[in-house]
């Protein structure tokens, strides 16, 4: 799977009470990084369906050191993936959901002739979810969900950072994590394989890390080729 390309659009501004110099205002536009998913392996139990991956992302994305107009994140980096859906019932209408992601993260340059490694962190999104139909014919189907994330930095940073007018060690930055919880509606029309959903995310949690709220909206179209046939009588 390659992902690209991949427009982003936005604006951050961040304050470190506890390192004042370290401040962070930035926003623009354009192409960001490449994301690349060599493999995934699937596997279908009789009631769960679990999947385990691994990506790397490509910084094509515009970075320079110091801008304000960065879209890209400077380094390369690799993420192990995990997907598992656990089906309550039977007819699989109530499901409960969990991904993780393990991010290892490269070097990047920083202003001052710096050099700086991100450190390690770990991402979990679950939700749970109930699937209603629409119609007697399972036509139009509706499902409601409970959804969540959480991420955790996990090792320090490395290299070097410019902290005023001198350099210092990027360990010294404090772990940061967030956690948020929301909602989420899919309407999916499985004869026409189309799907649209929508979601709202609340960060009621965080620590070293900016604070907000996610909304995400978007459709899929799966092009079934063959097209499934009919079962016999």
């Amino acid at each position: 799977m390659v992902i690209f390309p991949t427009l982003a659009n936005g604006s951050l501004v961040a304050d470190f009470p506890r390192f004042p110099n370290l401040g962070v205002t930035g926003g623009g536009y354009g192409v960001a990084d490449l994301w690349v998913q060599p493999f995934t392996l699937g596997w279908h139990l009789k009631r769960a369906d679990i999947q385990v991956g691994d990506a790397f992302m490509v910084p094509t994305g515009r970075y320079t050191p110091g801008a304000t107009n960065n879209i890209g994140t400077g380094y390369f980096g690799n993420h192990l993936q995990t997907g598992t859906t656990f089906y309550v019932t039977k007819n699989k209408a109530t499901s409960g959901n969990l991904f993780t992601d393990w991010e290892v993260h490269g070097q990047r340059q920083g202003t001052n002739n710096t050099y700086k490694t991100p450190g390690q962190a770990f991402t979990d999104e679950w939700g749970v979810g109930q699937i209603l139909p629409l119609k007697k014919k399972f036509s139009k189907l509706l499902q409601l969900g409970v959804i969540g994330y959480d991420q955790w930095q996990v090792t320090a940073d490395g290299g070097a950072i410019p902290i005023g007018p001198i350099v210092g060690p990027a360990n010294v930055l404090p772990f940061y994590s967030v956690h948020a919880v929301g909602g989420q509606v899919t309407y999916i029309l499985p004869a026409k394989h189309l799907s649209f959903f929508f979601k709202y995310e609340h960060e009621y949690k965080s620590y070293s890390h900016t604070l907000g709220n996610t909304i995400v909206f978007g459709g899929a179209w799966t092009l079934a080729t063959p097209k499934p046939t009919a079962p016999k009588s």
